[in-house]
C-alpha cells in the first residue's frame, strides 16, 4: 500500500537538517561568487512571508537577502528559497481552504523585477485579484504580468 500524500503544511514543517550554511566552491563561484551560502528552512522562509504587511510587497531575492543577513552568509540559496516560498503559499491555501483566517500573504511575495508567481495557488488571476485588492496595478507585458511601480512599495523583511 502506498504512503499517504503529505499536505502542504507538513512538507513545511519538514526542515530536513535545514539551515545549512555551505561555502560556494567549484563551478558555483563563476555565477554566484565567493563566500558563504545559506540554505533556508522551509519555515524561515514561510516566517518572513508572513512579515509582509498589507500595501507592501517584496521579492524573492529580499527574501535572500534577509536570510544571508540573519545566518550572517554572503547569499540565500535562490533554488531552495523560491521553492519554499511555494510551498509555504501552498500551505497558506490549504490552511485557508479549511477556513483558517490568518495566512500567510503569499501574493505579496513576487518574483524578480515585480513579476508575479504562476506558480502560486489561483494562478495568475488569483494572484491579480488579491493585488488588486490591495491597492496594486497589475500589467502585463506578453505572456508575463508585474506589479507596476512595486519598487515604491518594496518592504525589506
Amino acid at each position: 500500500m502506498p504512503k499517504p500524500k503529505k499536505s502542504w503544511r507538513e512538507k513545511l514543517a519538514d526542515d530536513k537538517g535545514l539551515p545549512k550554511i555551505a561555502p560556494v566552491e567549484g563551478k558555483m563561484t563563476t555565477k554566484w561568487g565567493e563566500g558563504l551560502m545559506v540554505i533556508p528552512a522551509p519555515r524561515e522562509v514561510d516566517a518572513l512571508m508572513q512579515k509582509i504587511p498589507k500595501g507592501k510587497l517584496t521579492t524573492i531575492n529580499e527574501l535572500r537577502a534577509a536570510l544571508a543577513r540573519q545566518h550572517k552568509a554572503n547569499f540565500g540559496c535562490p533554488i531552495t528559497t523560491g521553492i519554499f516560498a511555494w510551498i509555504a503559499a501552498h500551505a497558506a491555501e490549504e490552511a485557508s481552504a479549511e477556513g483558517r483566517k490568518r495566512i500567510t500573504p503569499y501574493w505579496r511575495t513576487l518574483k524578480t523585477g515585480g513579476e508575479l508567481n504562476p506558480k502560486y495557488p489561483g494562478g495568475i488571476p488569483g494572484l491579480k485579484k488579491r493585488l488588486v485588492a490591495e491597492g496594486h496595478k497589475v500589467t502585463q507585458k506578453g505572456k508575463r504580468f508585474f506589479v507596476a511601480d512595486f519598487e515604491t512599495v518594496l518592504f525589506y523583511p
